[in-house]
């Protein structure tokens, strides 16, 4: 049998061995041990490149993850997390991701591959191939379609849903918003806040077509000061969020921004939700326009100005 390619070939390969595996022991289907499941498929499948050491080490800052061969010349590789990572889930996407470089791009990289905390986040190929890839391979292993799709079928996603199926799937919370992101024909951002600014952030496919996005990473832009992340509001306030009127944050139209803060990361996480339906060009430009006096009232105030 070939082996897969792409990242959602080998995602697809790895869930259906699991699926039969765990129907076949009982096992409940969620969440993945990747640890287990990194060395046992290794060394089933590449027995001269095996993955021989999953686990956490104390990795220089701004570092959440490796994928690292050992250096006896054993062929043998290993997958590291950095230890200081608290979050089960953002562990767990981490050891995901280094898999899917072993899995796709370990060839091309025989020294191995760091990633930061933005690699985690950077799910466009078109930007960053491999990063994006990993990423791609992680999302579709830890969060299948099938299962993702009918968590949240009829459900109105708000930060709760989000934190249930990061929970379900043992995945950061920002991995959970940006999987909703990709497959959602809702017009809808995350954006991460750190300091006071943007640090970085996702639009769905509808919302960037209707021009609402965030340029590259490299442009400073400050949080907007009426929006709940820059307030840090309280995780009631946040969780239920509010709706903004337009101008507060991009584009011409009312926001409702729901958003949670993360003391140990020093960062906000906020979900934005658009309306279903962008505004034309036309209403733009009359929300553009700046209001003009009224001919009539003004000939009115006039002739009663003259009377007095």
């Amino acid at each position: 049998m070939s082996l897969p390619t792409t990242p959602k070939g080998w995602a697809i390969r790895l869930t259906q061995i699991l699926s039969l595996h765990q129907a076949a022991h009982g096992l409940p289907r969620f969440p993945i041990d990747v640890a287990a499941l990194a060395q046992d498929f290794s060394q089933q499948v590449f027995p001269d490149a095996p993955i021989t050491m999953v686990g956490g080490l104390n990795l220089s800052r701004g570092v959440d993850g490796m994928l690292t061969p050992r250096r006896n010349g054993s062929g043998e590789w290993g997958i590291i997390y950095n230890e200081t990572i608290r979050s089960p889930g953002r562990r767990n996407f981490t050891l995901a991701h280094e898999l899917g470089h072993y899995l796709l791009h370990r060839q091309a990289h025989p020294g191995g591959l760091e990633c930061s905390n933005r690699n985690m986040a950077d799910w466009d190929v078109g930007r960053n191939k491999i990063e994006g890839e990993a990423n791609t391979f992680a999302s579709y292993l830890l969060m299948p379609l099938d299962d993702f799709r009918a968590r949240i079928k009829g459900r109105l996603v708000d930060m709760d849903v989000m934190n249930e199926l990061a929970d379900r799937y043992r995945v950061s919370l920002t991995a959970a918003i940006l999987k909703w992101l990709t497959i959602t024909n809702k017009r809808a951002m995350i954006v991460v806040g750190k300091e006071g600014f943007i640090d970085w952030a996702w639009s769905s496919e509808p919302l960037i077509k209707s021009g609402i996005y965030y340029a590259a990473r490299q442009n400073v832009i400050e949080l907007p000061p009426a929006s709940l992340a820059a307030k840090e509001v309280d995780w009631d306030t946040g969780r239920y969020g509010h709706r903004h009127p337009a101008g507060v944050w991009l584009g011409a139209e009312p926001v409702h921004e729901m958003t949670v803060f993360s003391p140990s990361n020093e960062m906000t996480i906020s979900l934005l939700l658009y309306p279903d339906r962008a505004p034309s060009r036309w209403e733009v430009a009359e929300l553009d326009e700046e209001p003009t006096e009224d001919t009539f009232e003004r000939f009115m105030a006039g002739r009663a100005g003259r009377r007095s």
